[in-house]
């Protein structure tokens, strides 16, 4: 049995390549392919536009909160209202909007900077975004029918078991957020191999994008982290609905077990959220620096350490619980420990631009907005790791502020400096530059003036969590400027968002790399075309899109990189990218969004008590996986195979 050759290979036809290609991986637009696609673009798009509504509805809940601390005595909400804004609030932006964006990202992209045509597990990748899109459905339906979670975005107990709060909002969050766990995982999942084993030939571990680091770090992160959070999410489920005991103290259990598990997600779940946005910032500073990053090396394990150490410091938020004084030092010691590679990663960035020639583009200003706000959040981050410190500020609106600096400046800047650095690759046409240079300036001096004030009213003992308060504390000013922020940043993101709608309709045609990109998302069309690539590049250094070999092997047409025959495209060793064998890619499928929906069935049912219903939705899930995990029966001209 031999491989049948490609047209390429065999005639030396560009034009028959790419029409073949076209054939086994182009998707036609229709309403069947809206529920079937598998195309890795098509799904990071759609993250990323769900995720940003998502973040437009949290966004409009934060701003009902301020509206209504603007003042003291303010009636605009019910205290019941205003629980179930702030605690959508936190969980939206946590859970629905900046790890999904970031994940957004990462499915546009990693499989173009890593020079392969699609995700390892392509059915996978649809069914994730299907599962992110159902659980943030559930979500906000619970606000618009008045039973929405109203515990904090953290939940702790006792004041969310079932005699404090007896109505649905908490189910709605312990499963809302199992439900999203599914999809975060198998996103996890999928970048992992994806980035071990579907690389470009020559794309060894020492030349892989910083981004994709990145979102491998992460992964591993979410695989490691997130068992802990499904695990208090369904012990408190079945406190509330089956009247088990392991956190009610009086029959034995432990109030306490909430936070160690919660923090142990909790804590590395502020950098699962900042490690992407970081590989964002690392991707975008050495493009208008003209020059490599600085210290790569140092940067990889950088992004490695912080990975780690990022799970020993989860009693950074228990610091005031009265857990032994001793154990907190050890704690104390970390977090203080984990700034180290924080800071290595800034002084490399600050390095390859003093050593390069810096063209600021839009965003690249973005960056710079993100650089000062998070070193600003850092600092802060360091006061809160001393422990006498951190027991005076505790539950006050310093920490608000603090928690804002870091993941506002250190997610939402990086976010819209991508959007911006990759609007032309998402949509093949360019954005304006005077909105978006004006936008810059308003969300960052909406930014600062929404947070910064909050410092001064925490270490004034306004405390976090409060729905009024009275006037004469010295509170009045601070919450009037945060309120006035919160305007001007709004007006910024709006601008922003008015920018993209724009350019995406009317803006010029974009060509291959408008940037200077090095990394080989710029070697292809923008928008890509189904198949990412023509011909697979061979990857000679750290920089391709500006090596002028890989344009070199791009003109090679040879059978092993063209795979022209059937959905293929090649898997390579883990260390080395040395070629390997074609691989055959999933074809579009309502099974994935079929599953998700089962799932979504499963939930409400648990959710509205309906327990065989659950049970019947549980066995459909199960067959369903079935059928999507059968192989397919192909004849040998099918397999591409000849005899």
């Amino acid at each position: 049995m031999s491989v049948t050759q490609p047209p390429a290979a065999s005639a030396g036809g560009v034009r028959e390549l790419a029409a073949s290609l076209e054939r086994n991986w182009g998707e036609k637009p229709s309403l069947r392919s809206w529920f079937t696609t598998v195309d890795h673009k098509r799904i990071g798009r759609r993250y990323l536009v769900t995720a940003a509504v998502f973040f437009v509805i949290a966004g409009l809940n934060a701003a009902a909160l301020r509206a209504q601390l603007t003042g003291p005595r303010k009636d605009l909400l019910t205290p019941e209202q205003y629980d179930q804004l702030f605690t959508v609030h936190g969980t939206a932006m946590i859970f629905l909007f900046a790890t999904p964006m970031l994940f957004g990202f990462g499915n546009f992209l990693v499989p173009l900077m890593l020079g392969t045509r699609d995700m390892a597990f392509p059915r996978l990748n649809a069914f994730g975004y299907w599962v992110f899109l159902f659980a943030g459905l559930v979500m906000f339906a619970s606000l618009a029918t008045g039973s929405a979670p109203e515990g904090g975005w953290f939940a702790y107990v006792p004041l969310t078991t079932r005699p404090y709060l007896p109505g649905l909002g908490m189910d709605v969050y312990t499963l809302g957020l199992i439900f999203l766990g599914v999809s975060t995982t198998a996103g996890s999942i999928n970048f992992i191999v994806t980035a071990f084993k579907f690389r470009a030939p020559g794309m060894s571990l020492n030349r892989v994008p910083i981004f994709v680091w990145s979102i491998v770090a992460t992964s591993f992160m979410v695989l490691f982290a997130l068992p802990a959070l499904n695990l208090a999410n369904a012990l408190l489920f079945l406190d509330r609905r089956f009247g088990t005991n392991f956190f009610d103290v009086a029959d034995g259990g432990n109030a306490l077990l909430w936070q160690h598990l919660f923090w142990i997600f909790g804590h590395p779940d502020v950098y699962i959220i900042v490690l992407p946005a970081l590989g964002i910032v690392s991707a975008i500073i050495p493009t208008f620096s003209r020059r490599g990053l600085v210290a790569y090396p140092l940067v990889v394990l950088s992004i490695v350490t912080i990975a780690i150490v990022s799970f020993g410091v989860w009693v950074h938020h228990m610091f005031a619980t009265g857990l032994p004084s001793l154990s907190l030092s050890f704690f104390s010691a970390a977090s203080l420990l984990i700034t180290i590679p924080s800071g290595i990663q800034i002084f490399a960035w600050l390095a390859t631009m003093v050593l390069g020639r810096v063209v600021v583009g839009v965003p690249f200003l973005f960056v710079l907005g993100f650089v000062a706000t998070f070193v600003l959040g850092g600092l802060s981050g360091v006061m809160f790791g001393l422990v006498a410190f951190d027991q005076q500020v505790t539950d006050s609106y310093f920490v608000v502020a603090h928690f804002h600096y870091v993941l506002f400046g250190g997610a939402v800047f990086p976010i819209i400096a991508g959007l911006y650095y990759w609007f032309p690759k998402l949509t093949g046409r360019m954005f304006r530059r005077g909105p978006a240079v004006l936008a810059f300036w308003l969300v960052f001096a909406g930014m600062n003036l929404t947070f910064f004030p909050m410092h001064i009213s925490g270490l004034l003992g306004m405390p976090r969590r409060i729905h009024t308060y009275p006037a004469g504390l010295g509170w009045d000013l601070w919450n009037l400027l945060a309120t006035i922020g919160v305007v001007v940043l709004a007006a910024g993101l709006l601008l922003v968002l008015a920018g993209l709608v724009h350019g995406m309709r009317r803006g010029e045609q974009a060509p291959r790399d408008p940037w200077g990109g090095d990394t080989l998302e710029w070697v292809t069309d923008s928008p890509p075309k189904p198949y990412n690539f023509p011909v697979i590049p061979r990857v000679y250094g750290l920089h391709p899109a500006w090596d002028d070999r890989t344009d070199e092997s791009l003109a090679e047409p040879e059978p092993d990189r063209t795979l022209a025959e059937g959905r293929q495209t090649p898997l390579t060793s883990e260390l080395d990218g040395h070629y390997e064998r074609p691989v055959e890619m999933a074809e579009e499928s309502f099974v994935p969004f079929v599953a998700a929906f089962a799932l979504l069935v499963l939930v409400v049912a648990l959710l509205l008590g309906g327990y065989w219903i659950a049970a019947g939705a549980a066995l459909f899930t199960a067959g369903t996986v079935a059928r999507w995990l059968w192989p397919p029966q192909r004849t040998p001209e099918e397999a591409g195979v000849a005899t």
